[in-house]
């Protein structure tokens, strides 16, 4: 059983948060990431800093702007989750784009990923038809869980389609927009309750817009969890210590 079905089979609410490579500092990785599982972090989704992200709102751009700036490159992200597992236990998954993981060759990127320990991988920007044709057995190859994402405005029958691509979890984009929002959780709610009615085969999690105990409960009504991002890159910018405000920002969630 791969480590993201067994967070899964706990029963809990499960808290995903996403950081990114590289920042605040080049060499916080592995701080940030050991601050979060301590915190009480069920996931870890761990952003590739990349120039022109998709679906990244202003603070996590910003963010990866800062990693890039740092020196963070996907050579550089490698060498520091090489010795990951000696002290990360919860599922580690990467998120980014399809163009620096093309320049640093998609099958090296799946066989280092799986090396160092990483679970999944999102990559907004592969298309489902080059998944199903070029890149699924790949991944597969180095058992690596996919996540697709789907939102409000996906048709039923897309979003069983994607789901039944991914394994790991489905990520629901609570709207059509980039991260860090605010939202309407009215509209979000109805959007989570017909994802219910699917009988979909993945765990679902809510991303985009969560950012406090509030919104991670209301998510977690009608889902298995929750991601939360932005909310947490604006705490931890000019932090002296990552583990301090990364406690604090996590229990304030889930106490």
């Amino acid at each position: 059983m791969s480590r993201l079905s067994e967070a899964f089979q706990s029963g809990k609410k499960i808290l995903n948060i996403y950081c990114t490579a590289g920042y605040p500092k080049l060499d916080s990785t592995l701080t940030v990431m050991k601050a979060l599982q301590d915190s009480g972090a069920d996931i870890i989704e761990l952003g590739m800093p990349y120039s022109d992200p998709l679906a990244d709102g202003e603070t996590i751009q910003k963010s990866s702007a800062v990693a890039l700036a740092n020196g963070m490159t996907m050579h550089v992200l490698f060498e520091q989750l090489a010795g990951m597992r000696e002290e990360i236990n919860i599922p580690v998954v990467l998120m980014g784009y399809m163009n620096p993981v093309m320049q640093y060759g998609f099958e090296q990127f799946c066989a280092d990923a799986a090396k160092v320990g990483v679970d999944g991988l999102i990559l907004p920007d592969l298309p489902q038809h080059e998944f199903e044709k070029t890149y699924k057995a790949i991944i597969e190859k180095y058992n690596l869980n996919f996540i697709f994402l789907v939102t409000p405005e996906t048709s039923e029958e897309r979003i069983k389609k994607l789901d039944e691509l991914s394994s790991g979890f489905l990520y629901a984009v609570s709207s059509s927009s980039t991260t860090g929002g605010e939202k309407d959780f009215n509209a979000v709610e109805l959007y989570l309750q017909r994802l219910q009615g699917y009988g979909l085969k993945n765990p679902v999690l809510v991303g985009f817009g969560i950012k406090d105990k509030k919104t991670f409960n209301g998510a977690c009504k009608y889902a298995q969890g929750a991601i939360i991002g932005s909310a947490y890159i604006k705490i931890i910018q000019h932090a002296q210590s990552p583990e301090a405000i990364t406690r604090s920002f996590v229990q304030s969630i889930l106490n």
